[in-house]
Parts: C-alpha cells; structure tokens; sequence
C-alpha cells in the first residue's frame, strides 16, 4: 500500500540514541500518550525505540527530554505531498522531486542533510523510489503506476527501461584517488563522444594527465570527475557540487562548460550552494527546504532569479509557505566604509619560496575590529601567506616577531582520534559552555554534535566545529582558510555574521580567505588581492578598500558584477550586455 505524506513528522536519530544511558527509554516515560496506556513511543527487547506518528500529538515532550538531541517531531503547517522516497521507519523523507528538462540546466538549492542527493539518486535510476513504503524496496511498477498521466511519468518509464542516458558526478570525489591508472587513460576510457582533447582543453587539465589521481590537488580532482561525466554520451548530466575545492577563475570556467552540455536533447541538474555561480549557471531553479536529516519539500520549478530571491527571503511564494523566520539580507549601498579602528598587527614585506614557488607580501596591517577577505586564484600563495602569519612557516627575508596570540583554522581539517567535540572544547577552551551557547554554539549549529566524536562528523559538521573552536579561543587574530568549504548557503551567512559579532564584541582581528564572492563580498570590511602566476609566482597587495579590491580581481577576471534589484545579493552581469560594457569603461567592475 503506497503511504500519503502525514502533517507530523517524526524522526529518531539513531546513531545518537543510546536507551540504556538516558535511563532505560526516558522518552517512552515522559511522553503523555504513552501515560494513557497508548504505545506512541515503544521498543522490543533491547533495541532503541520508534514513535508512532498516527499517535503523536507533537507536544515535543520527547524532544526536549532527550539528553542526546535524537529526536525531531515536526508538526507541518502546510501538506508536504507525496513520499518520494523514505530511508525507514522514524527516518529522513523527501517530499515530491524535480524533473530535468531538456534544454536547459535547472540548479537545487537547499541546506546540507535536506534531499538534494537523494532526489539525484532517484532520478538517475541509482536508487528506486519507494514511495514510502519503506519496509519494502522500491518497485518501478508501483511508481510508474503512480505517476500514470503525469510529466514524471514520461521520464520514470524511460529510467525504469534504461532508455534514457545518465552521467552523474558525485558529491563525494574522494574515491577517484584509489584508482591506479594516470588521469589521462582514465579519461580517455571513459570518452563516449570523442571529445578527449576538446575537453581537458576547456577545463584545463593538459598538465595532469600523466599524474595519478592522488597526486592531484582537490580543484584538480574536482576538475577530472566533472571532465569524466561530461565524456559519457548522456541525455541527463547531474552535477553534486561542482564548484568545490575551485577557485573564483575556474568556477566561471566549469560554469561555462557545463552550460555547454545543453541541448534540445540533453538536459543538466546541478546542485551548488555558491549562488553567484548558481545564477550565472541555471535557467530555472528548485527550492528544498523542511528540516535537514529529518525531511526534505521540494518546490515547483522556478526562473533563476526569482528562486534565488526567494530562498534569501526564507519564502516560497508558490506554496504560500515560510520555511525560514529571517530572510537573508544584502545592502543595498556602495562599497562598504573602510573601519578606522586602531592598528591592531603590522607585518613587513614578506618573501617565500617553497620550490619552484615564489611569494612576495606587500607590506600592510589588520585593525582592530575588521574583517579581512583574502580573494585570487589558487596555488597563488594565499595558504602560505596565512601560515606565515600564523607561525608554521618562516619567511626567508626576515624574522617576524609575533607577540600577538593567533588563532588558526587551516584548509585541511584533522580529525583527532577517540576525541568528542566536547572534549576537544574542554582541552582548547577555558570559558564555559554558557558563556559560549549564545554567541557561538548556537549560531554555528555546534550543540547538535556536541556529544558526538570527530571521527563520525559530516564534512560540514567538522568544518562549523573547526570554525568554533577557533572563534572561541583567547586570541588577538583569527586566521581561517576557507571556511565555507563544506557548508550551505544559510550556514555560509550563519558562520559570516558569527565572524563579524565576534570581532565587533571581542576587538579582535579576523583575516579569511575564501573563494565564494557573495560570502566574502557579505563578511568582508577590506579586501587583499593575490596575482600572479599559479604555482610559480605569486604577489600580495593590500588590504584595500572593499571598492577598490573587487575592481582589482574582477578586472584582472574580465568580468563585473551588479546588486540584483530585489534582494541586493551580487550577480555576474552577462558578457558584453549593456551594463556589463558600461561598468567597464567607467572602471567600476562592482559597486557601480
């Protein structure tokens, strides 16, 4: 029997509950229905518990009783419609899905944990929807007749067939690294359309192919998985996350590219939490949103711009439904007034060769209360400026006294063994666990996993643990490098008004590199610009203004940049338009 979607949903994290340490099943004792001789919240034997969603009547009892933060009980205000797919009983469900449509590319855009890649899984055949139904697996029959004289039926029956092509790039790049054949073999192995050379022209891999997979860099690997999908003669490309591990330069790069997959024959679904590079990507776009790991709704199809929009605003308009209290908000104003707060850190020029490398450092200073974006390509020295300041390496012209205590959140996370997050806080952090919640804990999402081990935290949990504990230590200068690496777009602007309420409340500094632009563009007071030639020379200028700092990089990139007329967020304008030809020859590439 194909199961209707409920208005109360409820979900167990499993892996967090733990009935014997909370007391023999406390939620099964606190929760009212069960009191009235009714089992909403039961178990057999030993096992950990499940609730009964017919029964509950979302008081949030359990919820709030729960020592290990396990359990969500929502209670919908709108009908979610139909169960795509449900992973189990008490367990995450996706909520209607998108189509692709040939022709055009359409982006996803939705929190980490909220379905993106399990509508991805579905729609390429990877996994089959069970509607659900979960205590049986998917069946393609129950779904086709399902969906008899609807548009997904069309396309369904053509998956169930293998009749229709699918090339999908995962989100997880990582598993490319074990394979023992140099990348260009493996590319050409997978090349359907003889299309070899053209490709690692366009993406610019020439330099790699006699490489192994894990001698590449992650922009490198990211670069190889997009060009191995796009060799495979496909009707339907899907894209989890292209832009990762990219820089500015080469995220238009790969945008252009896969634009050019489109045709009347063939269709592109991308999911990419960057927005200036979703909006430069898409035509059309869905919203996802609901309650990560707990449910996922998917909205119907919407223009580029006006589904971004609405995603800032926290409100989709077409459903009628708020799915988020704030909206997100950009300024409408010109760039943003230098901070005459008092030097805080100064450094000389600096020089660094690491190689065949050379870095050069201008000399400059941070303030107090500021925050600094550090913006250019990678393999330009960015890393390894941070890490002269931050002390792990040495410049070669001058010794650099460091009498300020800097704290320093690195590109690569470690993931420290048999370690808690609540330990590792205790070890590194002498203020206690309330004076944190507010300001750090809570914003950054940190209590959730606070009982958890590093070895088990998702890339994104890690990343926001990593942040925190960063912005928690007793430290005159904030070092991080790529911070919004692993993160969603509301998280992305969580960590980015975190920053900047530490550093106004605290007096401290903060310098952050980091390659999305509407993330720098929102955190940043000044900007420094790294040029050059990657991996060979690279130069570093300012601090500058905001103003003159993005004209700095854009014009070196040949592109301008426009606030969108709603909602203020930047957009890349579209090569030789009017505004984009007008912006150039006034010289004000962003800010105009």
């Amino acid at each position: 029997m194909l199961m209707e979607a409920k208005k109360r949903i409820a979900v167990i994290d499993y892996e967090q509950c733990s009935p014997q340490k909370c007391g023999n099943w406390y939620c099964e004792s606190v929760c009212p229905v069960n009191r009235n001789q009714k089992e909403c919240i039961s178990h057999e034997a030993q096992e950990q518990p499940h609730i009964s969603e017919e029964l509950c009547i979302g008081c949030l009892i359990c919820v709030k009783k729960c020592p290990f933060n396990a359990i969500s009980v929502i209670n919908l205000s709108i009908e979610p419609g139909r169960v795509l797919h449900q992973f189990g009983e008490n367990q995450f469900r996706l909520h209607r899905f998108p189509l692709p449509r040939f022709g055009e590319v359409i982006g996803l855009i939705g929190k980490n944990g909220i379905g993106k890649t399990t509508a991805i899984d579905c729609l390429s055949g990877k996994t089959i929807p069970n509607l659900g139904n979960f205590a049986e697996k998917g069946n393609w029959a129950n779904v086709l007749e399902t969906f008899k004289g609807k548009e997904a039926f069309a396309f369904f029956e053509k998956v169930s067939q293998n009749q229709v092509k699918i090339a999908v790039k995962p989100q997880n790049i990582e598993a490319i690294r074990n394979a023992k054949q140099k990348i260009g073999k493996l590319l050409q192995q997978v090349d359907e359309k003889n299309q070899f050379q053209e490709t690692i022209q366009e993406l610019g891999l020439e330099k790699v192919l006699d490489h192994l997979p894990k001698e590449l860099s992650g922009g490198e690997l990211q670069k190889t998985a997009i060009a191995a999908t796009a060799l495979k003669k496909s009707d339907v490309y899907f894209f989890d996350e292209p832009s990762s591990f990219l820089d500015i330069r080469e995220r238009l790069r790969i945008a252009s590219f896969i634009r050019g997959l489109v045709t009347e024959k063939t269709s592109v679904m991308v999911v990419e939490h960057d927005l200036i590079l979703l909006d430069y990507l898409s035509d059309k776009i869905h919203l996802m949103y609901g309650t990560p790991s707990v449910f996922g709704i998917v909205s119907q199809v919407k223009t580029s711009r006006e589904g971004i929009n609405e995603y800032l605003e926290g409100f989709s308009r077409d459903e009628n439904y708020r799915f988020r209290y704030q909206s997100i908000e950009f300024f409408a104003k010109s760039a943003k007034e230098t901070k005459k707060g008092a030097p805080l850190f100064s450094w000389p020029k600096l020089e660094k060769k690491l190689g065949s490398f050379e870095l050069t450092v201008e000399k400059n200073c941070l303030n107090q209360h500021e925050v600094v974006g550090v913006l250019g390509p990678n393999a330009i020295g960015k890393t390894t400026f941070v890490q002269l300041l931050a002390g792990t390496l040495k410049p070669d012209n001058i010794t650099l006294n460091q009498s300020l205590k800097i704290a320093y959140k690195p590109q690569y996370l470690e993931r420290p063994k048999n370690l808690t997050v609540t330990e590792a806080f205790q070890k590194k952090i002498k203020l206690s666990h309330e004076e944190l919640s507010n300001t750090i804990l809570k914003p950054l999402e940190i209590e959730s996993v606070w009982e958890k081990k590093f070895s088990i935290l998702s890339g994104g949990e890690l990343q926001r643990t990593a942040i925190a504990l960063t912005l928690a230590q007793n430290a005159d200068i904030m070092l991080m490098d790529e911070p919004s690496a692993g993160l969603d777009v509301e998280q992305r602007i969580s960590i980015a008004k975190t920053i900047r309420s530490t550093v106004e409340r605290t007096g401290k500094s903060a310098l952050i590199v980091d390659h999305d632009l509407l993330f720098t563009d929102y955190i940043s007071d000044r900007l420094m610009v790294f040029s050059g030639k990657p991996a060979v020379q690279g130069k570093a200028l300012g601090p500058f203004s905001m103003e003159t700092g993005m004209n700095t990089l854009l014009k070196e990139m040949n592109i301008t940049l426009r606030r969108d007329k709603t909602s203020k967020r930047p957009r890349i304008n579209k090569s030789e338009s009017v505004l984009d030809r007008e912006q150039k020859k006034s010289g004000k590439y962003y800010y105009a």
